[in-house]
């Protein structure tokens, strides 16, 4: 089984209108279109250029505004699923349930179904000043492709949940990601290189470039897609199949053999996943009773 993923460096700027975010969206679709792809992601928090648009006295929007757009940004990209025929990783987006806000990736089907994750690990700048809440359950998506899972920016950095992931039978890890300084950014790229090799998964991941000058906690970002491979002789010495110019505006593509991996698991160089001593660390798919190695 082969999928090609494009992974999208998204320029965050003001805009004034709905109509220019979904246009700029639009854009990258089809410019994934146009290299076949079949899987399309969007960093996290994305949908803050709609903040941008401002109040009828010119003031950015704050989190709070941000769940208004979600019936249009839902028919967006449900539209371009179906239209262009790609499952859609659309990034996040800020939702409020019973009064709580939640930062959720959605996976957009291209029979127009709509599948979501909630972010799982909050930030300290999430809780004290977005009042965000985290995210209760794990899923993965099955889809004509593979399986797949989406764990955004701070997730990546937990071993443990990407463990489940893998044991619930994710090949893919999606990870939409926003960060302002190297530092974060960093972060997440090394701990997504030490999920795929620990776990022999791929991971695709990408980030907000750009500036948004009146929204806060928007205003610097520093971003680069990449699709993360594990580090054995099948795949490229760096583990990375693909990666953008840092802080550019762009779409990175490449394709992934999940037979590779299957092939890894049983007889590569290490066997990581195989030969996790679960006598000394039971984890979750071990507590389960699920001893699948594949």
């Amino acid at each position: 089984m082969q999928l090609r993923v494009s992974a999208v460096q998204y320029d965050l700027h003001t805009i004034s209108s709905f109509k220019e975010f979904a246009d700029q969206v639009e854009h990258y679709m089809k410019t994934a279109e146009e290299f076949g792809s079949d899987f399309v992601l969007f960093p996290e928090f994305f949908t803050t250029q709609l903040m941008s648009i401002g109040d009828r006295e010119g003031k950015a929007l704050t989190i709070n505004d941000l769940p208004d757009f979600t019936d249009q940004y839902l028919e967006l990209f449900t539209d371009l699923a179906k239209k262009m025929g790609m499952h859609i990783i659309g990034g996040t987006h800020v939702i409020k349930r019973e009064a709580r806000l939640y930062n959720v990736a959605h996976l957009f089907y291209p029979d127009g179904r709509v599948a979501e994750q909630a972010k799982l690990h909050i930030t300290p700048t999430e809780v004290h000043e977005w009042d965000m809440t985290p995210g209760d359950d794990l899923e993965v998506f099955e889809t004509e492709k593979g399986t797949i899972a989406m764990l955004t920016c701070y997730d990546i950095e937990f071993p443990e949940i990407v463990r489940i992931a893998k044991a619930k039978g994710a090949d893919v890890i999606f990870c939409p990601s926003c960060t302002d300084d190297r530092h974060g950014f960093h972060r997440v790229r090394y701990t997504s290189h030490a999920r795929a090799i620990e776990n022999q998964v791929y991971v695709v991941t990408t980030g907000t470039v750009g500036s948004l000058p009146t929204v806060d906690f928007m205003r610097g970002n520093f971003g680069q897609a990449a699709v993360i491979t594990p580090n054995d002789i099948p795949f490229p010495p760096k583990g990375i199949a693909a990666e953008g110019e840092i802080n550019q505006p762009m779409i990175i593509t490449a394709d992934l053999d999940l037979e590779l991996l299957y092939k890894v698991r049983a007889s590569g160089s290490v066997t990581t996943w195989r030969d996790r001593r679960t006598d000394l660390y039971p984890d979750w798919e071990a507590k389960q009773g699920d001893r699948t190695l594949l």
